[in-house]
């Protein structure tokens, strides 16, 4: 059949034309055209229940890739500097066994507080009372405060407090209360010092 008389003749076709119980007998239009109808059917239904969950399993894979290739190149970026991470640590060691060597432990506690008369003295304060109160404990440590009243000049206080901040050991003054004495030559002072001790794994 030429395809001249196979063009006519979908022309001519009518669907209403057809009787579906006489397929064999169907003019060679409705057959082709029944045969691209079913391959039609044939690749949608291949695509919705095969290509489209493909393409999905595509777009998963192709995400976990990219996330893959991120992590990997963290972990590059990472390796590269290995060296340096463990000089750094090795350094932040050392830094952190200098401070802690600068906390006092309880049985240097007197002699800090030895320590903090001697400055008072030498800075021609004259301390009445240094009192330990009782520990506060913090989350990585433990604070020792102290309180400290004593007589001197306004001079003298400032030396005091240079000296206390030359001590080895980490001590800190808040809550600063200064008044004339009765006299009105000197200064009464009351000052909280605060010093300060590694908290062991088994405190609080």
């Amino acid at each position: 059949m030429a395809l001249a008389d196979v063009i006519e003749q979908l022309n001519d076709f009518d669907i209403n034309d057809i009787d579906f119980d006489r397929i064999g007998v169907w003019p060679a239009a409705g057959k082709i055209f029944v045969c691209v109808l079913g391959m039609v059917v044939i690749v949608a239904a291949t695509y919705f229940l095969v290509v489209q969950d493909l393409n999905m399993e595509l777009d998963r894979v192709t995400a976990k890739e990219v996330e893959l290739r991120r992590s990997f190149e963290k972990k590059s970026l990472e390796a590269a500097n290995l060296d340096a991470y463990r000089a750094q640590k090795v350094e932040m060691k050392k830094s952190l066994d200098t401070l802690v060597s600068q906390l006092p432990s309880d049985t240097e506690v007197p002699g800090l507080l030895e320590d903090i008369d001697e400055r008072g003295v030498e800075s021609g304060l004259d301390i009445s009372s240094i009192k330990l109160l009782p520990e506060m404990i913090k989350e990585f440590y433990i604070e020792l405060p102290i309180d400290i009243a004593m007589t001197g000049g306004y001079h003298d206080m400032g030396a005091f407090v240079s000296g206390i901040a030359a001590m080895p050991r980490i001590v800190t003054l808040h809550d600063y209360e200064m008044k004339m004495d009765k006299d009105g030559a000197l200064l009464d002072i009351v000052i909280k010092a605060k010093t300060y001790r590694y908290k062991l794994p088994d405190e609080g």
